[in-house]
């Protein structure tokens, strides 16, 4: 039946309504003056946020290449008159920065594959209804989330009992699990089919294989975002390895190292030759931009490859369970 044929034969308590107009725009969509005043409103207040939060680091990016005489004189820009590199061959003069990168890549990457096994293998045992003493558990890792030892037993732990004071371990291990993020994956792994497992069982499947095979595929999308969670955790750390490292400066990772140059810019280093002899006196509020695009703009170049994940990794991993 076209239709035509159909709105002809359409009668509502005696009355023929083909005549009356019917919208023909998308489901749902509200096409009244009020609702535009509305979108629009929300467009201009979205676009307005968005350039608040996009503009001081546009400002940081030029006022990095800026000299120290436009830095203090303009108040803003974007774009610097006077284009110059001396900042970033201040903080490339060495090569304390390149071995700083390949640390801070260490202990990221390593950090990560780190805290992912533990929270994994613990979440997918968690989720578990079988596991014996599971609620005792699940009620160590609760309070763990609101209550810690603190500064000076952690330290005394890693420093003394585990001597591994001035190795990457102290940095690596220490913290090695979330909590938070553990409760997450487990509620997300309670949220798979147990029908797919109970036939990879009956298969001959074990545990292990379930997880490898079955469980781990179907969940990318919270691997993914809890993986970059750990990972910009990692390469913005600082204070682990400024505490732990204090004999190993060659084992300092990038944000100890450029935590070093702005105190050296800023004139405050007793001894210039705590960093480098080969260190020239910089212009200061040129390097704490530099340092910022630096330490910064690494990391966020893993984003836009694992942004897709971010709302259905956190949101499914929160709602399910």
């Amino acid at each position: 039946m076209s239709k035509k044929q159909t709105a002809e034969s359409i009668v509502i308590n005696g009355k023929d309504i083909t005549k009356m107009k019917i919208s023909t725009g998308p489901v749902g969509q509200n096409n009244t003056l009020g609702s535009r005043i509305f979108d629009i409103l929300n467009y201009l207040i979205v676009t307005l946020i968005a350039l608040t939060t996009l503009f001081p680091f546009v400002y940081i990016i030029g006022a990095s290449f800026a000299t120290e005489y436009e830095i203090t004189t303009r108040p803003l820009f974007i774009i610097p008159q006077d284009v110059t590199l001396s900042a970033y061959q201040f903080i490339f003069s060495s090569n304390k920065i390149l071995q700083g990168f390949r640390n801070s890549i260490f202990i990221t990457v390593c950090g990560t594959a780190i805290n992912l096994f533990f929270t994994v293998t613990m979440a997918y045992a968690l989720s578990k209804t079988r596991l014996r003493g599971r609620n005792f558990f699940l009620n160590m890792v609760i309070i763990s989330m609101f209550f810690s030892g603190g500064m000076i037993p952690g330290y005394i732990i890693v420093a003394n009992v585990l001597n591994m004071k001035n190795t990457f371990w102290a940095v690596l291990l220490p913290g090695a699990i979330s909590s938070y993020n553990l409760m997450i994956v487990k509620n997300f792994f309670q949220g798979i089919p147990q029908e797919l497992e109970e036939s990879a069982a009956i298969d001959g499947s074990t545990d292990i294989g379930i997880l490898w095979k079955i469980v781990l595929p179907l969940s990318l999308p919270v691997l993914a975002t809890f993986g970059l969670f750990y990972a910009v955790g990692h390469w913005n750390a600082y204070f682990g390895a400024m505490i732990y490292m204090t004999g190993a400066k060659e084992k300092w990772p990038l944000q100890v190292l450029l935590r070093e140059l702005i105190i050296l810019a800023n004139g405050s280093a007793g001894d210039i030759t705590n960093m480098d002899p080969e260190f020239v006196q910089p212009p200061e509020q040129s390097v704490k931009m530099a340092v910022i695009v630096v330490s910064t703009v690494p990391i966020m170049c893993v984003y836009p490859f694992l942004q897709k994940y971010f709302v259905k990794g956190v949101m499914v991993g929160a709602l399910k369970g």
